[in-house]
């Protein structure tokens, strides 16, 4: 089953974020990892927008995912991206 990790993002230091954005980026095929979208938010067709950008990346299963996030890569990131960025990360299956 296909897993995209998804994060809605509200930059706090623009530098620091692509930073980020870089170091994370790196780390990501390792664990089959492939972006799928990063980009600023436009507007909204409904409802309320609370962050400035979304980042989707998509991988080969929920597992893979985890991997990747758990990764002593990607966590060594993690206090950069605190700085950063405020990020709220949600994860979503899609059945084949």
């Amino acid at each position: 089953m296909t897993a995209f990790f998804v994060a809605a993002v509200t930059v706090k230091d623009p530098v620091k974020f692509q930073e980020y954005a870089e170091k994370a980026g790196a780390t990501f095929a390792a664990h089959g990892g492939e972006p799928v979208l990063r980009g600023k938010v436009n507007g909204a067709l409904v409802g309320a927008i609370d962050h400035q950008a979304t980042g989707i990346v998509k991988f080969p299963s929920h597992e893979a995912l985890a991997a990747w996030f758990g990764s002593p890569e990607y966590q060594a990131i993690v206090p950069l991206r605190d700085e950063a960025a405020d990020m709220t990360i949600t994860t979503y299956s899609v059945p084949e």
